[in-house]
């Protein structure tokens, strides 16, 4: 697991705490941080990453700040692609983030827009919940070191759950993405964005 990962991760817990709080200018502060990497992690983020779910909590943020800058923020969080990867590869899009997008065009009044990033989520995970995974041994870019095709199965099952969960959360169904979470859980019990995304269900 990646430094940056991790940072990114707590970075999430602080500002929804901040916000939870009510301590909106401290949230906006630990956004906007969040858009910048520390310099001491020797790495930065992959061509292509969008900051979905920062830039929608940011105009969040600002809106109830009075700022103009949150539907600018909005607009950056409803960029990108809306069609979930599987698992597989460490360098596709995030679930997540097409997640935000939806809540972005929502925001945005794009409403047609949003419905159709929370059904493709849905869609993705009905679909390829049963697939036969087959393992790439020429592949260089496997988030983590599998070897057993059972692996290979059950994280597959895990991401699908895991995609439906986030589709419920799109809807607003949140007893229905707890469930999906948590069989998700049951494939993947290190899916580290199940956890944070069912802290976010109660």
């Amino acid at each position: 697991m990646s430094k940056l990962f991790l940072v990114s991760v707590t970075k999430k817990l602080d500002h929804l705490k901040a916000m939870a709080e009510q301590d909106i200018e401290h949230a906006e502060e630990l956004l906007e941080k969040a858009l910048e990497n520390p310099l001491n992690l020797g790495e930065g983020k992959l061509e292509g990453t969008k900051d979905n779910n920062i830039y929608y909590y940011l105009g969040i943020v600002k809106e109830q700040l009075g700022k103009e800058e949150a539907e600018e923020c909005f607009r950056k969080a409803e960029l990108g692609v809306d069609e979930p990867a599987g698992a597989m590869y460490y360098y596709d899009q995030p679930a997540d983030m097409i997640l935000y997008k939806g809540f972005a065009n929502r925001k945005l009044g794009n409403t047609k827009a949003a419905s159709a990033c929370f059904n493709k989520l849905m869609d993705y995970g009905e679909r390829h919940l049963y697939d036969e995974m087959k393992n790439d041994f020429f592949a260089v870019s496997l988030p983590d070191f599998l070897i057993f095709e059972d692996d290979m199965q059950r994280k597959n099952k895990a991401h699908c759950h895991y995609l439906m969960g986030l589709a419920n959360m799109g809807i607003g169904d949140k007893e229905e993405a707890k469930r999906q979470f948590e069989k998700a859980l049951s494939y993947d019990y290190n899916h580290q964005n199940c956890r944070i995304y069912m802290k976010m269900t109660e």
